[in-house]
């Protein structure tokens, strides 16, 4: 499918619009803030971006994942044809779009949640939640009834409803129709219960040719949600986790165990030619470059997220530098930004995007560790009969690196630079390269 070749971009929209935290009500006018992210396009194109996943865009309580609407721009962020607007100037640019799905749960002013509030039992959708009324709710409401994660601002829907699918299933086909996405994050996906999965897989393969899947998984065995008959793909939060720990404590072996038992070549290897999503950071995570001890690792990092097996996803600000503390709450992980930034690192990630691009190997290619070190690793991705060799070099001084090549020459894809592996190879300091080989 088309995502295996992308580089993904993700922006909180009421994070990066700049909209208040909290929904001002029914009777407040639309903002038109969404029109800011178009002009931000010209930069997604320069940076090699190929998909572009927004965040929640409707009708919500305050963060967006306390849905009051799902058929209704958050009039915080604009009105149906700005997103319209938005999605349009995105595909012209050759750029596909993922919007994320909010489908386990509610927020508190859901116009169904509202109605249960109003009649009780009485209410014609007191069955479209998990509802008792031999109790009561923290907010006094009479009844009681089951919140995501014991969080009860997100009222869990009932999945397995089949008035709940409807509704839910009509929001995806008019967001198709509407705006011509190509996909669905779909959030929690690790609480989505398996009939509720393949149904939906059905929706998406009727829908539209090639619509993505994408699941928010955290741990565990991820083909529970990512097989023919659930998700194409979801997020790798192990090798997340990996990526800045490997530098942080200079240790490459943790990252490399987790490469080698996700997409090695051995039989016990969980997800070999499978794709998914690799990240450095994200809405819900510290910025990595807040994470990483020393700031010069930034760009050995992304050499290695944008050279390991799956898809690299970039979370906005994040290719220039951007900090923010999870510590400090989520609001300073999604801060305005009116226009975008350009620097070293971002001139850096599009050369890897521009490199991964071109590459069979880097997109689809197996996975085979050559060298691991305390702050060194090489691994090879092969497809095609192209050989890449994927080297990284996290010290702060020069690596010679000795191993067997299986080439006597290469050409860095990044810089497009020739390289000599007799003699062995030197890798500078903070460096990483991708040896195509001869």
């Amino acid at each position: 499918m088309w995502f295996e070749d992308t580089v993904v971009y993700q922006i909180y929209p009421l994070g990066a619009c700049g909209a208040p935290l909290q929904n001002p009500g029914p009777d407040a006018q639309p903002v038109h803030r969404l029109a800011r992210l178009q002009t931000w396009v010209p930069h997604l194109r320069r940076l090699g971006v190929g998909c572009v996943l927004l965040n929640p865009l409707f009708e919500s309580d305050a963060h967006g994942y306390d849905t009051r609407d799902y058929f209704t721009v958050d009039r915080r962020l604009g009105t149906d044809d700005d997103l319209k607007s938005l999605c349009d100037a995105l595909h012209a640019a050759g750029i596909r779009v993922i919007l994320d799905a909010v489908f386990n749960h509610v927020g508190r002013g859901f116009w169904a949640f509202r109605d249960v509030q109003a009649h009780k039992w009485d209410s014609e959708y007191r069955d479209w939640f998990h509802i008792g009324f031999d109790g009561d709710s923290p907010f006094g409401d009479g009844f009681w009834y089951e919140g995501w994660e014991g969080v009860y601002d997100l009222v869990k829907l009932d999945l397995q409803n089949p008035a709940v699918k409807a509704h839910l299933f009509d929001a995806v086909r008019a967001w198709v129709r509407d705006y011509g996405i190509d996909g669905l994050r779909l959030d929690v996906a690790y609480c989505l219960d398996a009939g509720f999965l393949a149904d939906l897989r059905g929706l998406a393969d009727a829908v539209k040719p090639e619509f993505w899947l994408l699941g928010e998984t955290l741990h565990g065995d991820y083909n529970r949600w990512m097989n023919d008959a659930a998700c194409h793909s979801v997020t790798n939060y192990e090798c997340y986790k990996g990526l800045y720990s490997s530098f942080n404590s200079a240790n490459m072996h943790e990252i490399a165990y987790s490469l080698d038992r996700q997409f090695g070549a051995q039989p016990w290897c969980l997800y070999t030619g499978r794709h998914l999503l690799s990240f450095a950071d994200n809405h819900d995570v510290s910025r990595i470059a807040t994470l990483l001890a020393d700031k010069n690792h930034l760009r050995p990092l992304y050499g290695l997220l944008f050279g390991m097996p799956g898809v690299p996803a970039l979370y906005y600000g994040s290719e220039w530098g951007m900090e923010g503390d999870k510590r400090d709450g989520d609001p300073s992980l999604r801060p305005a930004v009116e226009t975008p930034q350009w620097n070293a690192l971002t001139d850096w990630l599009a050369a890897l995007a521009a490199a991964r691009k071109g590459s069979l190997a880097l997109c689809r290619g197996g996975y085979r560790s050559i060298l691991v070190q305390p702050r060194q690793l090489i691994f090879e991705r092969e497809a095609g009969g192209e050989r890449v060799l994927v080297a990284v070099n996290a010290a702060p001084e020069p690596y010679w690196a000795h191993f067997d090549a299986g080439a006597g020459r290469a050409v860095d894809l990044i810089t497009g630079q020739p390289h000599d592996f007799s003699g062995g190879s030197e890798l500078a300091p903070y460096s990483c390269y991708y040896w195509k080989t001869e």
